[in-house]
């Protein structure tokens, strides 16, 4: 069984910055970071596939970057301008194929085959 470790979560304040990671046991070409907000089911945030180009969120996009270093199996997710919707529990995550990098906004939980533990995000107005 896969595994991934998040860290980075905290609390911040509004217009603050966070720096998510996530080890990964294993070099994967298509990863991502999803997100349960209060009162929501999770959502894709970001996904990263080395052979194509970073997709984002509507919601996020221009505020958060992803990134990953193979060497290191590490994903990352720079969170900028951080708004108090922002606050969940964040997630990384490897999808089942890796044709789920292709969309953000697309993807389903349904299409995960591994999750980590997770991270708290907490922005504060």
């Amino acid at each position: 069984q896969a595994q991934l470790l998040e860290s980075g979560g905290g609390s911040v304040q509004a217009g603050g910055s966070l720096r998510l990671s996530c080890i990964a046991d294993a070099y994967y070409r298509c990863l991502a970071w999803f997100r349960r907000t209060p009162g929501q089911g999770r959502e894709g945030v970001a996904t990263f596939y080395t052979l194509g180009t970073p997709r984002y969120a509507d919601a996020v996009k221009g505020r958060f970057t992803i990134s990953n270093d193979g060497a290191k199996k590490t994903l990352y997710l720079q969170m900028d301008s951080l708004k108090p919707e922002d606050t969940g529990m964040y997630y990384c995550a490897v999808p089942t194929l890796e044709s789920a990098c292709s969309s953000a906004d697309g993807l389903v939980p349904q299409s995960i085959a591994v999750w980590g533990q997770g991270t708290q995000v907490t922005v504060s107005s």
